[in-house]
């Protein structure tokens, strides 16, 4: 117990020092003292004493941008420890029954249609849900004797299917315009974030986590065999389904807001087992921090270590491969 409270003690002090440094540093530095002035004053409804155009870089430039990244770390290693604890499987990610591909088939359409910016991200999400309830009708057609299994298995083929999809949508766009757009939505980026698209996309993030959080001890039981948690006066079948709706809410919602980003849901949830043992209801909070403070810093090093920015998908690839196989081997020799 007091090494679950120390681990947590510090991932907060971790993700808060995340936080400060990640509105300091950039193109124009703001010194943390500053920061804290400016936050403050948001708050409190006073003045900061602060120059406005270093008070409007503060609030209105990097502020939306950190809540974005903050709230897709959160979703995404959330959903990640949600799905492994569900299917049983370390190696499991968010994006298992297809809602990332989901998601960029709806995305790649509306560019494709050139709609507005809202389209493509109500269509990314619709595309997510749309791919992960066509996952769980197929399974629920075919009544495999394993449904864990029937389950991953119609992922896996509703994604190749979603990802052809994207193929078809990606050759037959316009190669100067449309083709860019929908490869750099593919690569991820906060860079585009505004508060109207957090006022939406935040709720529904908070709406599939929330539930997840207040059952976490009740999925805790999911990792049992299923006649043991129906011994227990679990109804496994709706709780399984309830799982997979939260994940698919949270997951759709993050890859709306920032596009595919991988790695993620899949390193925390090892990183946050790796300290605090393999029980869901330790697992799943202490994700949710660590997952907000890698997505910050990743986002943070893929605006400030180049002149170009960086895609924050393929950051998290360069980065979460090699961590991934570090927690793997710290875990085996265990």
């Amino acid at each position: 117990m007091k090494r679950t409270a120390l681990v947590a003690g510090t991932a907060v002090a971790a993700l808060a020092a995340t936080v400060l440094w990640s509105f300091s540093v950039g193109r124009f530095p703001v010194s943390p003292a500053d920061v804290l002035r400016a936050l403050l004053a948001s708050v409190g409804g006073g003045e900061s004493g602060l120059a406005p155009n270093v008070e409007a870089l503060v609030l209105q430039v990097r502020a939306p941008r950190l809540v974005a990244a903050l709230a897709v770390g959160a979703a995404l290693a959330a959903a990640g420890a949600a799905y492994q604890n569900l299917f049983k499987n370390p190696l499991v990610s968010p994006d298992i029954l297809g809602v990332s591909a989901g998601c960029a088939l709806g995305a790649g359409l509306a560019i494709l249609f050139a709609l507005p910016i809202v389209a493509v991200q109500g269509l990314a999400f619709a595309g997510g849900l749309a791919a992960v309830a066509l996952v769980v009708a197929v399974g629920a057609w075919v009544r495999g004797r394993d449904p864990i299994l029937t389950l991953i298995l119609t992922g896996v083929v509703v994604g190749s299917l979603f990802g052809a999809g994207i193929a078809l949508v990606k050759y037959v766009a316009d190669p100067y315009n449309q083709l860019p757009a929908i490869t750099f939505w593919l690569l991820g980026s906060f860079g585009g974030a505004l508060p109207g698209d957090l006022a939406v996309a935040v709720p529904v993030i908070l709406a599939g986590l929330v539930p997840l959080v207040l059952l976490r001890w009740r999925i805790d039981l999911l990792a049992l065999s299923e006649d043991e948690a129906r011994s227990l006066g679990l109804d496994v079948s709706k709780l399984r389904l309830g799982v997979i709706v939260c994940a698919t809410l949270v997951t759709a919602a993050a890859v709306a807001l920032a596009g595919v980003i991988g790695w993620v849901g899949l390193v925390i949830p090892h990183a946050a087992r790796l300290l605090v043992g393999a029980r869901f209801a330790r697992v799943l909070p202490l994700s949710l921090v660590l997952g907000a403070a890698f997505m910050l810093a990743v986002d943070t090093l893929c605006r400030t270590v180049a002149a170009t920015e960086i895609p924050p998908g393929v950051a998290t690839a360069f980065v979460g491969t090699p961590v991934f196989i570090v927690l793997l081997a710290a875990t085996f020799r265990r």
